[in-house]
């Protein structure tokens, strides 16, 4: 076809090894995957928009890596491949050598991938070319390039904090939305720089852990630019070593390596871990009808999940994660590449860990099935690098649901948490049982396994479905701004209006959901396990009843910094409520909290009540209310201080509650009451208010109550 090489630079055989293109002496080492390409051909190029400079076949290749080394190139270096093999579709093989392709390792990348013109689909489009006829259209014009990146950078000796999973605070944000609009104030709004200049809301805030959404380089959808939207959350991922390039100042090609670093090394400076969301999963190539623009044309049979039928088996994509495709996790190359990709988020980022995202897929094995054996997590389970980083999987996938079955060495997201917690918020019935195991570690989940509590990862909300101010204000979704007649998003959302959808200024309404998510936030922060609160929750961020915010990006998925001022006190109880945690060490256990006596003090470490001072009726349908004593004596620091008592009333009426006796001389006092007005709902360290009449306590409906014994 129309490539050839041509080119005046002086090049070697080089090295198979790192993949991508790695800075030598000489010049630059490439080395690319293909297990069933015929020929590879590096492309180089001056300018991103320009005619490629010289056009170089690689001629050595070992173990189906094409290599060579090219004398003379820099840092700051385009480039990218065409590949030629054979096209057969119906067998997975989908070579089309006039498309130029992005390599899979490429650090950086210059311009974003757009479908204009349909130049990046492997078929042409044009009417009566026939729906397998090869689009042989060449593109390398406009398709973004990868960049030759220099790894070093100045750490000023910043390392990250020393902090186990039960101390973390994780705040899960996305780093445009964080200070795109407008009253963030910052001088960078929406990239890595600006987001280093809200690092001190965080540490106020009291925030250790940033759970950041998407940062690789990803697709944007040219389908929902024509409908005025984009893929605002990222997880539509191109590019597994690139940071996202909009993210950057764009000052320089490749600026968005070292503005990324400079996030993470400020982010430690600050005492703030740095997790990511990372997609494996799928990628942004989508389904046999999307755009070529890296795997697809670099060796489409080695990367995906294939399927179809007898006449075709391998001409479809397996769709497990809704978005078109799906890697194939049981393929060394694509264990390679994440793998890869992985260590070096960890080794050459500093990163501290991921969440992976749908990460069911992960685990998927030949026949289809989830095992937590599968060939991925054993060979995470054996890496000196990633077994010491943290891991958290989503851990399901559009067909399954794995909650509590990934290996020992992850964490996960308990979306009984969510669920269970929401229920109960809002009154449903028989949901006590369901809150004892969730509050106290979900040990039914993760207690068999060798697993601790902080393998759980709770939250309310996330940036999948309502924020916490929307769950308290709206019965529905209205998604209807997404273009899809309000059909996308989940309906199953647990949510309340507190009488009124949306937007009111009744002030009893009001007044009623403020103080329903302060009884979230106690939940979330006073449970066992790891908490994960959703950035902007803390003052109230609406997305004005969006519960699928994925191509908002304008004011509805941006933080609007002046709610942080309205709500001040909101900002306020969050701030305590997490300070409470980091005084009650009993708080952050890393064991399940089971009615042991863990200090031999003769009190168990946790004791359930009812209302009335007995047993709790787990069975009870109509119970809404459950308490229940933690003692703090093993604690040491606060001595003065050897027991908490909880009350969780979600009942829509006062609940008299008996109280535990105390010895001669001593009371319980009131630290925390989410009914009460700003101010007085919780008490410094210190000023709590003694309890009189001693021996019991009216919680008011729909509140949460916390005491002290002294």
């Amino acid at each position: 076809m129309g490539v050839e090489h041509r080119t005046t630079k002086t090049v070697t055989k080089g090295s198979p090894f790192p993949l991508g293109a790695t800075l030598c002496p000489e010049g630059v080492n490439f080395a690319i995957y293909s297990k069933h390409a015929t020929e590879v051909f590096l492309l180089l190029f001056d300018t991103p928009g320009g005619e490629p400079t010289d056009i170089i076949c690689l001629q050595d290749r070992d173990k189906f890596i094409w290599h060579g080394q090219v004398k003379g190139l820099k840092a700051g270096q385009l480039y990218g491949y065409k590949i030629r093999g054979e096209h057969r579709p119906e067998w997975g093989l989908r070579f089309n050598d006039s498309k130029l392709l992005l390599d899979p390792y490429a650090k950086a990348v210059e311009g974003k991938f757009r479908n204009f013109d349909n130049l990046l689909l492997a078929y042409d489009p044009r009417p009566g070319a026939g729906d397998r006829c090869l689009d042989t259209r060449d593109n390398a014009t406009i398709v973004p390039k990868g960049i030759v990146i220099d790894d070093g950078f100045a750490w000023q000796g910043v390392r990250s904090p020393d902090l186990g999973l039960e101390q973390l605070v994780i705040y899960e944000v996305h780093i445009k939305g964080f200070t795109a609009h407008p009253s963030s104030g910052v001088g960078s709004p929406g990239t890595y720089l600006g987001f280093i200049e809200k690092i001190p809301h965080l540490t106020r805030l009291g925030v250790n852990a940033v759970e950041l959404l998407p940062v690789h380089e990803y697709y944007v959808d040219d389908l929902l630019l024509q409908r005025g939207l984009t893929n605002y959350w990222g997880y539509n991922s191109i590019g597994f070593f690139a940071p996202e390039s909009s993210y950057s100042s764009r000052r320089a090609p490749g600026c968005q390596v070292t503005e990324f670093k400079t996030l993470v090394r400020e982010l430690h400076r600050a005492g703030i871990k740095v997790i990511l969301d990372v997609v494996y999963n799928h990628t942004g190539e989508g389904n046999e009808l999307g755009p070529m623009m890296c795997f697809r044309g670099v060796d489409n049979l080695s990367y995906y999940h294939l399927t179809g039928p007898a006449e075709a088996p391998r001409f479809y994509y397996m769709n497990y994660t809704g978005c078109g495709n799906s890697l194939n996790f049981d393929s060394p190359a694509v264990i390679r590449l994440v793998m890869d990709s992985l260590r070096y988020w960890l080794e050459t980022m500093h990163v501290d860990g991921f969440r992976f995202d749908l990460a069911s897929v992960l685990g998927r094995t030949e026949d289809g099935y989830f095992r937590s054996s599968a060939a991925f997590f054993d060979t995470v389970s054996q890496d000196p690098v990633l077994s010491r980083a943290i891991l958290i999987a989503e851990p399901w996938d559009i067909g399954t649901y794995q909650v509590g079955n990934f290996p020992v060495d992850w964490s996960e997201w308990n979306g009984r948490f969510r669920d269970t917690m929401r229920r109960f918020s809002k009154g449903d019935p028989g949901q006590l049982a369901q809150v004892g195991w969730r509050l106290s570690g979900s040990a039914d989940l993760y207690g068999e396994d060798g697993r601790s509590a902080y393998n759980s990862v709770n939250f309310i909300t996330c940036h999948d479905g309502f924020t916490l101010c929307d769950l308290v204000s709206y019965n529905g979704k209205h998604n209807e701004l997404n273009g899809e007649s309000n059909q996308d998003g989940a309906n199953d959302n647990n949510s309340w209006n507190c009488g009124m959808e949306g937007e009111t200024d009744d002030p009893i309404v009001l007044a009623l959901r403020k103080w329903m998510m302060k009884n979230h936030a106690c939940y979330l922060f006073f449970a066992c396990g790891t908490p994960m609160m959703l950035g902007g929750d803390e003052f109230a961020r609406s997305q004005r009843g969006n519960n699928n915010a994925y191509c908002q990006d304008n004011e509805i998925g941006w933080f609007d910094w002046t709610l942080a001022l309205r709500n001040s006190d909101l900002v306020e109880f969050f701030r305590k409520a997490i300070a409470f945690t980091r005084r009650f060490p009993a708080l952050q256990r890393r064991k399940f909290l089971l009615g042991k006596d863990l200090d031999a003090d003769g009190i168990p470490d946790l004791t359930w009540f009812a209302p009335d001072g007995g047993e709790p009726r787990w069975g009870d349908e109509t119970a809404r209310t459950l308490c229940y004593q933690l003692d703090t004596s093993e604690d040491g620091a606060q001595l003065d201080v050897d027991r908490l008592f909880f009350i969780l009333n979600a009942y829509f009426e006062p609940q008299w509650v008996k109280l535990p006796p105390l010895g001669p001389s001593r009371c319980w006092s009131r630290a925390i009451d989410t009914s009460l007005p700003s101010g007085a709902d919780f008490a410094d360290p210190g000023k709590e208010i003694p309890i009189d009449p001693p021996d019991h306590y009216i919680a008011n409906p729909r509140t949460t109550v916390v005491l002290l014994a002294h």
